[in-house]
């Protein structure tokens, strides 16, 4: 009976010392959202990042956000329903940064590609996520989805790699202003012109004045 008891004894030492690791080693989805705010010449944007559950492209974004990368960068493309006549895939976005020729000297190396398979976010309707050419190669450039934009996803048919894109955060103030500058005028596509971004670029892009972390109260 004596044995019996310390062996139900050690038994239930040996679950809670498991529960304990088990806590202490959970993935970081409990990690906190980051909140930021986004100031535009067309209004405010505040958005909160997911480091739970995209830690890679979470850090990434904000190292740019605390080296003030942004700061004097621009919303420059918009893609809409009238302006992508060349896919049979179309997208609701605005995008922002410096263009993908800054992109390329940008000061942090590419980042590794975080699907939305990996992440468990989707491009939904104010979700952020990253611009790239290749798996792999997103370093600064953004984008915000106007509306769900499934074809983003991991296994969506907008890439034709198949890979999606790498979503991380989400607008939680000020859809007003990413739909207006959506619909600000564009440069019409020149005649010929083979390049997908024709019709997309803005006459007068939306310069980002500002993008700061929200200082927890």
């Amino acid at each position: 009976m004596m044995k019996h008891m310390l062996n139900m004894i050690r038994v239930g030492l040996l679950l809670a010392v498991c529960g304990v690791a088990g806590a202490q080693g959970q993935p970081a989805e409990s990690d906190p959202p980051v909140e930021i705010e986004m100031n535009t010449t067309a209004g405010q944007v505040r958005l909160e990042l997911y480091p739970g559950r995209a830690p890679v492209t979470v850090a990434n974004f904000l190292k740019y956000v605390d080296g003030g990368y942004y700061d004097g960068a621009s919303f420059y493309r918009v893609v809409r329903q009238d302006n992508q006549a060349k896919t049979p895939i179309k997208i609701e976005v605005i995008q922002g940064g410096r263009g993908f020729a800054a992109a390329a000297e940008a000061p942090f190396a590419p980042i590794a590609h975080e699907t939305t398979k990996q992440t468990g976010l989707r491009h939904t309707t104010g979700v952020i996520s990253m611009a790239r050419l290749d798996p792999g190669t997103a370093t600064s450039e953004f984008f915000i989805c106007v509306t769900d934009q499934p074809a983003l996803d991991y296994g969506g048919r907008r890439n034709p790699d198949g890979q999606g894109f790498a979503a991380f955060g989400k607008v939680i103030d000020g859809m007003d202003v990413v739909r207006h500058i959506q619909g600000l005028p564009t440069i019409p596509p020149k005649k010929g012109e083979q390049d997908y971004t024709g019709g997309q670029i803005l006459k007068d892009p939306v310069r980002i004045l500002e993008v700061r972390r929200v200082q927890s109260r």
